[in-house]
């Protein structure tokens, strides 16, 4: 590849990352479906909710019911005779050893305190038994004492199982919700940059390869939606679980919190480079994976040439480079994520740690609960889990955002041919009279002129020939008439009135083009003859395939005219291809007719058919025949020879002969 090559399809150097101003851009489509993506908040908000109060009720099952942390408020039970009265404990103080609490009124209760009367302490109607003292009973005494405590244990079971349902219904109704939202939301996205796309000038798609094209459509918009299905919802919820949970631990025991938040700042900072190491290679993957489709779809387009030429190891070798390039970037964004993602669960086992040392050293000295301790770990252990999923889902978000960056790129080009506003706007004459060229100079790449002071006019309902070798600039006059392009200098008129005064859609549809090599598209050859959207009539598909001599054709083909074509009509052959150009050239009843070539590469049987077709085509209609045979250009009213981007020569074919001047020799030379 050239330096000038590699120059026009290389991609746009993107300046520094703006995910805020990308996320604004993004806002209008949005815009339709917020009413969808509020009541996804709401639930997400739900569901984060019923996420944080899980731990929080195993908390109170332990705290209340399986270990409480009961003091009985009796005093202390008799010492011992061995100890000396001195040393007696205060009566007045609550006995601190961890008592349960059981009522003396139930008959059930009252006979188990009879039956053990060392092991209870009464208090009015309620009675206390150590905890330590409890495995001095069988099993089914403990458990009539300790019923309450399981009724209580099946209640918040109970709770976390209607808790896990309620929790269900709501993440099904939010990804219900976010699907669809975020795919009506890619749809719109596709739908409008498919038109923009389509609005763009000419010189556009020549600055950017197919490939390109089709990987902003395809994965870059399939990004976005990746993101805003499976990584927003997932982002805010986690930040939601990470606020949620932070104001649960500082509302439980806000020192235990304090001592356990040290360890955070190390790692946000430890996130703020991961992001910024990461988005680096994403943007990189993108511009490979772009470049990737764009050789591959170049190598398939030119596969006869690539194995006529034997190009099938150069070819190779310059995909292998793109390939290795692609390779490298993936590796990159793979060795960042290799290094953050254990840096993260490095943190949370210190934090782990701070929380057990600092914990169980708070709850020795009785400062918390089990419970308290138990709880603090499990939010812990939440909290990590978003870090994690975040982390996880940062390569889409990074992704998409790339992505977003070269879609809105395409957004921002305006390289379009710009149109007269509504107070200069002319409309198109119902007939063109005349197409004139005055003193036109324009050029593709600036400072190489491909024509230089052109004039001449063309009549309605004559025929004018443009001949001349090739480079000379006749494609390059057919893409100023059809408003391709504008010219650098001069202006071009239809029916004296400046062609940028019409609207560029209306010049089009009075004029029809037959290329050298006609694009078909797939599909039926119906459809490629008869594009417009009226409902056309037999007679009509007979009169138009009578006049273009497409009949014996189209009777050969199994299903007609309705027989499907593929890509680019590769089954037919070139002249069935023209052949089908000029019909759908017919079809389009156009004022001005453009032959590009038209019979550059026919066989003669063919030609005659074509030359037939052109003559039932040309009646009654303007010309502009381009032909480097000159055969084609003999049927002219007139002939403008071109040289190095110059009218050189103009007359009729025997005029020019007679001068025995440039068009002469030309005709000398094609004998």
């Amino acid at each position: 590849m050239t330096t000038s090559a590699k120059n026009i399809f290389e991609e746009k150097k993107l300046g520094k990352a703006q995910d805020l101003r990308l996320l604004k851009k993004l806002y209008p489509f949005i815009k339709p479906y917020r009413v969808l993506f509020a009541a996804t908040l709401v639930l997400i908000i739900l569901i984060t909710g019923l996420e944080l109060t899980i731990p929080y009720i195993t908390k109170i099952a332990i705290d209340r019911y399986i270990v409480p942390e009961n003091i009985s408020p009796i005093v202390a039970p008799d010492i011992s005779p061995d100890i000396s009265p001195e040393i007696k404990p205060d009566t007045h103080r609550p006995y601190h050893t961890r008592h349960l609490e059981v009522d003396g009124s139930n008959q059930k209760t009252a006979k188990i305190i009879n039956a053990h009367p060392a092991l209870f302490q009464t208090d009015g109607t309620s009675a206390y038994i150590a905890y330590e003292d409890l495995p001095e009973l069988n099993s089914k005494t403990i458990f009539q004492l300790r019923k309450k405590d399981i009724t209580g244990v099946s209640l918040a079971a109970a709770v976390l199982l209607i808790i896990v349902i309620i929790s269900f219904g709501l993440n099904f109704g939010k990804v219900i919700l976010m699907e669809y939202a975020g795919q009506m939301m890619m749809h719109d996205l596709r739908i409008k940059l498919f038109s923009h796309i389509q609005q763009l000038s000419v010189h556009f798609f020549t600055k950017n390869p197919v490939g390109r094209l089709v990987t902003r459509v395809t994965n870059d918009t399939q990004n976005m939606h990746e993101m805003f299905t499976s990584v927003l919802v997932f982002v805010v919820k986690d930040l939601f679980m990470l606020a949620g949970i932070t104001v649960v631990l500082f509302s439980i025991d806000w020192q235990l919190s304090v001592a356990v938040y040290t360890v955070f700042p190390l790692v946000f900072y430890a996130s703020y480079k991961f992001s910024k190491a990461a988005r680096g290679a994403f943007r990189t993957l993108r511009i490979k994976m772009a470049e990737i489709n764009s050789k591959f779809s170049e190598t398939i387009g030119g596969m006869q040439v690539i194995q006529l030429f034997g190009r099938e190891q150069s070819n190779l070798n310059q995909f292998k480079r793109i390939n290795k390039e692609h390779y490298n970037a993936n590796m990159q964004q793979v060795t960042i994520f290799a290094l953050f993602m254990p840096i993260i669960e490095m943190m949370s086992s210190v934090a782990l740690a701070v929380v057990i040392f600092h914990g169980g050293e708070s709850l020795i000295a009785h400062r918390i609960t089990l419970g308290t301790l138990v709880v603090f770990i499990s939010y812990i252990k939440m909290f990590f889990r978003p870090i994690r999923d975040i982390a996880e889902k940062y390569n889409i978000t990074l992704n998409a955002l790339s992505s977003a960056e070269r879609l809105f790129l395409i957004f921002e080009d305006t390289d379009r041919l710009p149109e007269a506003d509504a107070a200069h706007r002319a409309l198109i004459p119902a007939k063109m009279d005349s197409i004139l060229f005055d003193n036109v100079s324009f050029s593709y790449v600036a400072g190489e002129k491909v024509l230089k002071n052109i004039s001449f006019e063309v009549h309605a309902g004559e025929t004018v020939a443009i001949v001349g070798p090739t480079g000379a600039g006749k494609t390059s006059i057919v893409n100023l008439m059809i408003r391709f392009y504008d010219p650098d200098s001069g202006n071009i008129q239809i029916n004296k009135t400046d062609i940028r005064q019409f609207v560029t859609a209306d010049i089009r549809s009075k004029t029809a083009i037959v290329m050298q090599d006609p694009y078909l598209f797939s599909g039926s050859i119906k459809d490629n003859i008869f594009t417009k959207h009226h409902q056309t009539t037999k007679k009509e598909i007979n009169a138009v395939l009578d006049a273009s001599c497409c009949r014996s054709l189209i009777e050969k083909l199994p299903r007609g005219i309705d027989s499907e074509l593929s890509e680019s009509g590769a089954t037919l052959s070139s002249g069935e291809r023209q052949l089908i150009s000029i019909a759908r050239a017919l079809a389009h009843n156009p004022d001005l007719i453009i032959f590009d070539e038209a019979t550059s590469y026919i066989d003669s049987e063919t030609e005659d058919k074509i030359q037939n077709a052109l003559a039932n085509l040309m009646k009654n209609r303007t010309s502009v025949i381009i032909a480097h045979r000159l055969s084609t250009s003999r049927i002219a009213d007139r002939i403008m020879v071109l040289r190095s981007g110059r009218i050189i020569e103009t007359g009729t074919h025997r005029e020019l002969i007679d001068q025995k001047g440039f068009y002469y020799r030309l005709n000398q030379l094609q004998g």
